[in-house]
């Protein structure tokens, strides 16, 4: 029997014109993490799966592990994993990244990932008859989201400079229910003004969300989008430790936004996923959110691995779209890209796909200094212009 909190959302849905297949779908997606198994095309999009014995550059993965507070905070947690929750974890997650980011602690939300809420989000305030907006390329996940539930997606080109075309996404779908900006976007690593992401959140529909995905901001040295999610309610901000701080593995999001927002994108049987998190996760990024020289020195060490595949590539005359501030960067051969990522393979170094709307384009991810010299070498046994 449905309870009263399935019938609102059952009800939700109906009125914001979902079909009873596309109600069916969008409960499995937001019902069952065992569905989405079943489910690939709601499914966010996956790297390739690792070669063994390869440099590993196609994943956007950190080339190292967490920071050392940080797994030593883990460590004592597994020996506590006993425990449920030994000492209030979440509390003080939330409260070490409120001391970080400036905003209140009960407008932090920690996740399994950020691609749950991301989905998520897009259930709950897309649908049939209020589409989705984004940039392309961009990441994928609220496409193929949009896809399964049926919301219309509208896909904008990015401007000249490689950010988002803000005013080009408000023309596209004046009246959709989300709009989506990755900034630093993947896969270009490019990241769109502060401006323009307020100016977007200033002017789309009142009751429409903005979605400002920051998976990659750590490895900005300068503003990030924060700051509108503790000062509006309809402006939704997600993070990860999967990027710099090297916790892929262990499946830790964030989203910054106003309880009431969260509130609506909760799992309909009582929020579960949110509250079932490894502590030895929880931790981790307790530990490593706070440790602002580590940060520091981490990202000015991509930077430099960065900047000297983008160094070798352009001597050799291959065309690198410029701007990245993100740990990836994309490599224009002027020709099809598989057929290059194949021969990169063959000399033991994996490197990342294209987007459709770029056929030509690799994405790199950047891991340590060894490794692009060992991109850089497989580039210079293949490369013919």
């Amino acid at each position: 029997m449905a309870t009263d909190t399935q019938t609102d959302f059952r009800q939700d849905l109906s009125d914001r014109g979902y079909s009873r297949r596309q109600m069916a779908k969008a409960a499995a997606l937001l019902g069952a993490a065992a569905a989405t198994v079943r489910m690939p095309e709601a499914q966010a999009q996956q790297a390739a799966k690792a070669v063994a014995g390869a440099v590993r550059i196609g994943a956007n993965e950190c080339w190292t592990g967490p920071f050392p507070a940080g797994v030593a905070a883990a460590t004592k947690l597994a020996q506590e994993g006993n425990r449920y929750e030994p000492d209030d974890e979440h509390a003080k997650l939330f409260a070490a990244v409120a001391s970080v980011e400036g905003i209140p602690a009960d407008r932090i939300l920690a996740w399994p990932g950020s691609s749950d809420p991301l989905s998520r989000v897009a259930v709950a305030y897309a649908s049939p008859t209020r589409g989705i907006v984004t940039a392309d390329p961009t990441y994928e996940a609220i496409w193929r989201t949009g896809a399964w539930i049926g919301a219309p997606v509208k896909k904008v080109p990015l401007t000249k400079d490689y950010a988002h075309d803000v005013k080009a996404m408000l023309a596209a779908d004046p009246n959709a229910g989300v709009y989506y900006i990755c900034s630093p976007n993947n896969p270009t690593g490019t990241v769109t003004p502060i401006a323009d992401i307020e100016w977007l959140a200033n002017n789309k529909p009142k009751d429409a969300i903005l979605v400002v995905d920051e998976a990659y901001i750590h490895w900005v040295d300068g503003p990030n989008a924060a700051k509108l999610a503790a000062t509006r309610d309809d402006v939704l901000i997600l993070r990860t430790f999967s990027k710099l701080f090297g916790m892929a593995g262990m499946r830790l999001g964030l989203t910054f936004a106003s309880p009431k927002l969260m509130e609506k994108m909760m799992r309909y049987d009582g929020g579960q996923v949110t509250a079932m998190l490894p502590m030895t996760a929880v931790a981790c990024g307790t530990a490593s959110v706070t440790e602002a020289a580590l940060i520091k020195q981490r990202r000015d060490e991509m930077n430099a691995a960065r900047e000297k595949s983008v160094s070798h590539l352009k001597a050799k005359g291959i065309k690198v779209i410029p701007g990245s501030q993100a740990n990836m960067f994309m490599v224009d051969w002027g020709k099809p890209a598989k057929p290059m990522l194949d021969a990169i393979l063959a000399q033991g170094v994996q490197i990342g796909r294209s987007w459709p709307i770029w056929p030509n384009i690799s994405r790199v991810s950047v891991g340590s200094m060894a490794e692009m010299e060992a991109f850089n070498a497989a580039v210079d046994k293949v490369w013919k212009a």
